[in-house]
């Protein structure tokens, strides 16, 4: 089995990460077949925190069985022996763990959100070297979603008002999520527009209409709600809907492993779920 390194092991998705590594085959089921070798398990071999975190030193799994390997702060050490790592720590961390994968030669898959221009240049640079994915969310279903989207945007035309919202636990850190941001630059994109001059995050007040063209986003966080979202189409005498509700956060371990399987034998390059899916699926 190859090894795989966690970034943000102590975090929900971090832990939700081992628990899905514990379901073995059944994760790699449906890229069994996939180019460039079948896919096989991954066991974890390095688990890195923050330097202040409480869970330095201990194992890195908060329940269930042990794992055997300690929580550390030093991301060298914890991509020693790594044949893939991902990274669901903190925007703020990104491109450090970038510029350490990228000088172990490490392949990286990247699922944290709301990172700031510079870490994403410090991606693209690591891209030169090392194969890195960067999925704001690793769910298969989403990703069927966006190409779902992509064609309503196509067959519907630009006689359709566009509004994505989404729905998170209340201690998501970025909103709209990375997966709205997502949903709405696929609309852009099929439209032929820039995203940034048709995207409208705040409506309040006595503002003015809606433009021609725009793409509003509402965001709410509550409670501890995985995630949902929905693409609306509206039109006079007629509203088509597309949405995605997750219910356990399992479901973007599963993709996340079964991405980072096909990313660990890729040659370098800046990759995105649809890659994944379009090559398992050739």
């Amino acid at each position: 089995m190859a090894g795989i390194t966690i970034f943000g092991i102590t975090g929900r998705m971090g832990q939700t990460l081992l628990r899905a590594l514990r379901e073995g085959d059944a994760v790699y089921t449906a890229g069994a077949a996939a180019p460039g070798g079948c896919a096989a398990p991954l066991r974890l071999i390095g688990a890195v925190a923050g330097p202040h975190s409480s869970r330095l030193g201990k194992d890195a799994a908060t329940e269930g069985a042990a794992t055997g390997v300690m929580v550390g702060a030093d991301a060298r050490l914890g991509l020693v022996g790594a044949a893939v790592a991902v990274d669901f720590s903190l925007p703020q961390c990104v491109a450090g763990v970038a510029r350490a994968c990228m000088e172990a030669r490490i392949p990286l898959l990247v699922g944290t959100t709301g990172f700031d221009p510079a870490a994403r240049a410090a991606l693209e640079a690591a891209a030169a070297v090392i194969p890195v994915l960067i999925a704001p969310n690793t769910s298969v279903g989403v990703n069927v979603v966006a190409r779902l989207v992509k064609l309503a945007t196509l067959a519907l035309g630009a006689g359709y008002d566009v509004e994505i919202s989404e729905a998170h636990h209340r201690m998501k850190r970025d909103a709209p999520s990375g997966t709205a941001l997502g949903l709405g630059e696929v609309v852009a994109r099929a439209r032929g527009r820039e995203f940034k001059e048709v995207a409208v995050f705040e409506r309040h007040g006595n503002s003015a209409p809606r433009n021609a063209g725009d793409i509003g986003f509402t965001a709410l966080r509550a409670g501890d709600i995985v995630g949902e979202h929905t693409v609306t189409f509206a039109a006079a005498g007629e509203r088509v809907e597309i949405t995605h509700r997750a219910t356990d956060r399992i479901t973007f371990a599963r993709g996340a492993l079964r991405a980072a399987n096909w990313l660990s034998r890729r040659p370098p390059g800046l990759y995105t779920m649809d890659d994944v899916l379009g090559s398992e699926q050739a």
